[in-house]
């Protein structure tokens, strides 16, 4: 690891200020899924498979490595999605050992209600974050 010069009280405040606005996100993101009537970690993965580039659709695998999970820690998750109706599995046509899972109807409407509400406190947020991005960048100089 290369050495790197001790940071100053400005610069310990400055990377607490933005991972406090970073966590009040976090918050807010945790209570929007508790209020769709889902958890935090199944919206991410919600987010993972409708964000996944130029798919609509992701491998089990895929999945655990966006959510950072082990394959049957996302296995799991993908049965408590389909048990509610979120998503479905879709054997692949080229490998019957893979399946794809993709959002469903209703998944794609609880989605699509919570990136509305991300977007909005972004926005709300975005000048803050902003703000403490570039603070961040010129802690080197």
């Amino acid at each position: 690891m290369a050495k790197t010069k001790p940071l100053s009280k400005s610069q310990y405040e400055m990377l607490a200020a933005f991972r406090y606005a970073l966590r009040q996100f976090h918050h807010f993101s945790e209570e929007a899924a508790h209020a769709a009537g889902i958890t935090p970690q199944q919206h991410q993965a919600l987010l993972a498979i409708k964000g996944f580039p130029d798919r609509d659709c992701v491998t089990v695998g895929e999945l655990a490595e966006r959510l950072q999970l082990r394959h049957h820690s996302a296995v799991g998750l993908v049965d408590r999605l389909a048990a509610e109706r979120l998503v479905a599995r879709t054997p692949s046509p080229r490998d019957r050992r893979q399946v794809f899972v993709r959002l469903t109807l209703r998944g794609e409407k609880v989605l699509g209600s919570l990136s509305s509400a991300h977007a909005e406190q972004l926005k709300r947020m975005a000048p803050e974050l902003i703000l403490r991005l570039e603070q961040l960048a010129g802690v080197d100089e």
